[in-house]
């Protein structure tokens, strides 16, 4: 396993991490994402750690907190060896401050991820969205509150806007307090989104991005083919209206492209798309999930060994898509390119 610098940060995290979102998991989309028990867990979380994977990333919204608790479970008694990243932000009830990142709601969502974690630190508190009722200098001096007390090592954010990113980066240097060194982004070979306006600012500003669905919502597997519905199995049956939207024409362009370079290089569909974005500017981990050893496994293969540049080329001219203003003339003219070139193909 490689590791990498989380942003600006001197936390070295391995290039993948495994999100727990199939623990414990209950109701429409997260039951249909996995439903792995304690025990399953603790067998999960040792093939991560004798393949090098020590940091896990969950949520408090991943199943009402049964994520974060079978997380705890699997990884009693070994809390040394391992980095947990947990996020807060999202709805977790009906109530007025059940929802948002204010002091109130903030303190207490920590405390409450601390007790189901079974662990007295977070290695990493990410907001899972941006609070726009809430001053960002309440946001910031709440996390700077609970980095002095010991209870938080790091924090970032999920899901921003540029200029909230910006924003927020702005407050904390004006005042001192800690800075979000790490983005957790959707970014897949079917939604490169992320690379108009999020990678350059994560470039200039020292935030990591920590990747989250690369396979692309489950569409990048290997078993979704042109002319054919999803198979019985997949998951996509329940929770393709809960991810980014792709369109089928550009799927299956992207696959077919998948499929030539796995036939080169003797490797599967999902380790070819995992390995062409760790090969990406600004990317510190991408986040790999499994319901099962065989699928975690298969994951892992995606490290040890690198597409060609021919390989990353072609993967690129399948999945490019036209950029939005403001971004398409320094794409599409060499005089706009010239003094803004892009990071990425």
């Amino acid at each position: 396993m490689d590791y990498r610098l989380l942003g600006r940060a001197g936390l070295k995290v391995p290039v993948l991490s495994f999100g727990a979102g199939t623990f414990g998991g209950t109701g429409p989309l997260f039951g249909a994402w996995g439903q792995t028990d304690a025990a399953e867990a603790r067998r999960l979380v040792d093939i991560c750690l004798d393949a090098g994977v020590t940091l896990f990333d969950t949520a408090d919204v991943y199943s009402a907190g049964a994520s974060e608790a079978v997380l705890g479970a699997a990884i009693k008694g070994r809390r040394d060896r391992v980095l947990i990243s947990t996020k807060t932000g999202l709805p977790m009830g009906e109530g007025p401050n059940d929802a948002g990142t204010s002091r109130f709601r903030l303190v207490r969502a920590v405390e409450d991820a601390l007790r189901r974690l079974g662990t007295d630190h977070i290695d990493l508190l990410q907001l899972h969205a941006f609070d726009a009722a809430t001053p960002v200098e309440e946001v910031l001096s709440t996390l700077d509150d609970l980095v002095r007390a010991g209870k938080l090592r790091y924090v970032g954010a999920s899901n921003f806007a540029g200029w909230q990113i910006m924003k927020s980066l702005a407050a904390a240097e004006r005042h001192g307090w800690p800075r979000y060194v790490a983005h957790q982004v959707y970014y897949s070979l079917v939604g490169r989104d992320y690379e108009w306006d999020l990678m350059p600012l994560g470039a200039d500003q020292g935030v990591g991005a920590m990747v989250w669905s690369p396979l692309g919502w489950g569409r990048l597997t290997g078993r979704i083919r042109r002319g054919a519905p999803p198979p019985a199995g997949s998951r996509l049956h329940e929770t393709a209206a809960f991810g980014p939207p792709v369109e089928d024409e550009h799927l299956f362009r992207v696959v077919d492209a998948l499929d030539a370079v796995a036939a080169e290089t003797g490797r599967t569909v999902p380790q070819v798309a995992l390995n062409w974005l760790l090969q990406r500017p600004t990317v510190s981990s991408v986040i790999i999930g499994a319901r099962n050893e065989e699928q975690l496994r298969q994951n892992l293969g995606a490290v040890g060994w690198s597409l060609s540049a021919e390989q990353v080329a072609s993967l690129d001219r399948a999945s490019a898509v036209t950029a939005p203003y403001p971004h398409f003339p320094y794409r599409r003219q060499e005089g706009f390119a010239r003094l803004d070139p892009p990071l990425a193909g």
